[in-house]
């Protein structure tokens, strides 16, 4: 693993970046200047690395790429590509989020990297796929593949905003806050369906570990970004424009509303495909040994459609019943 800084386009900030090669055998010697703890390399080094052009994999929220390690991995070797992770603002080594942070912030970090990677390709997963969505309205992407991306169409989102997130935020009650979340996203599966009582006592012994106290630590954050995401509220026609072939994924055991809009977009979208894959669930890029997702994506990116071998339930440009 390489672990660089790309200056972030305002000129008001950093992200810290890192890059998983294929193995040896199938790669070339790295860069002089793409090694451990270095700055950030010329453009035109990435894109000639022999081994074929990125691939830039987004993270979710309330984490950081640390948890996409084995995926990335797992993804790098399938392409035999590099795939480069990099920490959004606001945790690890990257920047805080500015004062005016939006989902433009995003678009252009991701802009950034994509660029300075010379890669072309882009992996995302929650709202890593919102950011990833917002930036093939603008940005030259080649190939895209979401994973319960959290977007929000007509307002589908907006009951999912709980008021005493912030609230807790802001007051330091940081159990209270995590319990809010996870009942409003849904995300973690059965657990999200407990009390807000459970939740709390929930959050208190989860932030004995190093996971949980992190991912408290990172609620500021998540709050930015919940409200990033309902600012960015857009209808199917917002989307009309993209061009890019866009694969968006969503777990058979996740929340029904990231199914509903990968539907909705693959309808209106003639470049969207979408399609269910059984047995994940929303934090299926993040499970340890689970080399599945990775396939499909590696498949799609490949220039391969997301059906064949992988049985998955396919919904290709599905049509509304007249």
């Amino acid at each position: 693993m390489e672990t660089w800084t790309i200056r972030t386009d305002d000129g008001e900030g950093h992200l810290e970046l890192h890059t998983f090669r294929p193995a040896p055998a199938a790669a070339p010697e790295p860069h002089p200047e793409r090694t451990a703890g270095a700055s950030e390399p010329a453009p035109e080094a990435a894109a000639g690395t022999g081994v074929g052009t990125g691939v830039v994999l987004v993270h979710g929220t309330l984490v950081t790429d640390a948890l996409y390690r084995s995926f990335a991995r797992s993804l790098g070797r399938l392409l035999g590509r590099p795939v480069h992770c990099y920490n959004r603002r606001g945790r690890a080594g990257s920047s805080p989020q500015p004062a005016d942070y939006s989902a433009a912030t995003e678009v252009a970090d991701l802009a950034a990297v994509l660029r300075r990677t010379g890669s072309t390709d882009v992996v995302a997963h929650s709202y890593g796929g919102f950011v990833a969505l917002q930036a093939a309205r603008s940005v030259p992407i080649r190939r895209l593949v979401t994973y319960d991306a959290a977007v929000s169409l007509a307002g589908n989102l907006t009951s999912r905003w709980r008021p005493e997130l912030e609230r807790s935020v802001a007051a330091g009650e940081l159990d209270h806050a995590w319990a809010h979340l996870v009942q409003g996203l849904e995300t973690a599966g059965p657990v999200s369906r407990l009390p807000l009582g459970a939740l709390r006592m929930l959050s208190i012994l989860s932030a004995r570990t190093t996971l949980g106290a992190e991912m408290r630590a990172l609620l500021p954050t998540a709050v930015a970004e919940m409200r990033a995401v309902l600012a960015a509220d857009a209808e199917l026609g917002d989307f009309a424009g993209v061009g890019t072939p866009t694969l968006m994924l969503t777990g058979g055991w996740s929340p029904d509303y990231f199914a509903e809009t990968g539907r909705q977009l693959a309808a209106a979208v003639p470049a969207i495909e979408f399609a269910v894959v059984p047995g994940q669930l929303h934090e299926g890029p993040i499970r340890p040994g689970n080399r599945r997702l990775a396939v499909i994506a590696a498949r799609f990116l490949l220039g391969g459609d997301a059906s064949g071998p992988a049985r998955l339930q396919v919904r290709r440009r599905l049509r509304p019943a007249r």
